[in-house]
């Protein structure tokens, strides 16, 4: 029996899966994610902040530690939107290398969406209809238009979470001219992926993690508790209520929400607001959550190579 340890270094949180493979499949062992917030006060300057570069670094830390206690050598990581579009993105890897042993590849956010896929696909059979994957980060939105077998076509934006609410949540609760102001934003960056959706007529939307993760919590408390699939359906009219309830909320209701964790209080307004630009323009059938992402899409891309 062999294992890995995987770890995705994304903007808001840095993320650890670590998984023994027997006879080719996955027997997770154990899962940790860190808020390190690498965005915050630096990500609008292009680069990483002191202490931003400091949280990462921990985090990292913390992560050796554990996958030296379980005795792991396999290791594999990827660093995602704000570390390649950080003027210190390369020093931040230099020294995650000199401090723990672990080589972290940037990667690009083409390659970024394809491991989203391969990730979404191991979750949720899609069966013969086609599909928009979609992957709200703190730095970066993945868009994936596919069936279970191919990609149609896949596009990274640097408008994540975090990028946006430097630029539009200039209010508490956010204002309907900003909001206005983000949507016509949105129009105008993303007419590519309308022209892609009016095109290939995708009728199942997932939502990869992450927010998505949020939306269902809000809509059972008992999420992460009663389902163990990685793959729920969300049904339109609470997705409504819940989309409702953030917008109107002040970030010192969300903070005291217990379904919102920490460092997606604000940024989940974005994300919101995002996924809303989606579902108001176009109709899909069905909303699911997957709550495989990036580091499942490695662990089965590995899984697929090792044969």
């Amino acid at each position: 029996m062999s294992s890995i340890a995987i770890l995705d270094l994304g903007t808001n949180t840095f993320q650890l899966l670590i998984a023994n493979i027997k006879h080719k499949t996955p027997i997770l062992i154990f899962e940790e994610s860190i808020a390190v917030k690498l965005a915050e006060g630096g990500i609008k300057k292009g680069t990483i902040s002191e202490a931003a570069f400091d949280r990462g670094l921990s985090a990292v830390r913390r992560f050796k530690s554990l996958i030296d206690q379980h005795g792991f050598k396999l290791v594999m990581a990827a660093a995602t939107s704000a570390v390649r579009t950080s003027d210190k993105g390369a020093a931040f890897l230099d020294k995650i290398k000199s401090e723990t042993g672990i080589v972290a590849e940037i990667i690009a956010g083409d390659r970024e969406a394809e491991l989203i896929y391969k990730g979404v696909r191991a979750a949720i059979a899609m069966g013969d209809e086609k599909s928009l994957i979609i992957d709200i980060g703190g730095g970066s939105v993945e868009f994936i238009i596919c069936g279970h077998e191919e990609i149609f076509w896949k596009r990274s934006y640097e408008i994540g979470a975090a990028r946006l609410m430097e630029q539009f949540h200039h209010s508490d609760p956010i204002s309907e001219t900003d909001i206005n102001k983000l949507n016509k934003f949105l129009g105008r960056t993303l007419s590519e992926l309308k022209v892609q959706i009016e095109i290939q007529k995708p009728e199942l939307l997932i939502g990869s993690a992450g927010a998505f993760e949020t939306f269902a919590t809000l809509i059972n408390p008992q999420f992460q508790k009663d389902f163990k699939s990685p793959a729920i359906k969300i049904e339109w009219r609470d997705f409504s209520i819940v989309s409702e309830l953030i917008l109107k909320s002040s970030h010192s209701e969300r903070s005291k929400n217990p379904a919102i964790i920490p460092v997606r209080v604000d940024m989940i307004v974005m994300s919101t607001l995002i996924t809303r630009f989606l579902t108001d323009r176009f109709t899909f059938k069905t909303l699911k959550l997957s709550t495989y992402s990036l580091k499942e899409g490695l662990l089965f891309e590995y899984l697929k190579k090792d044969t």
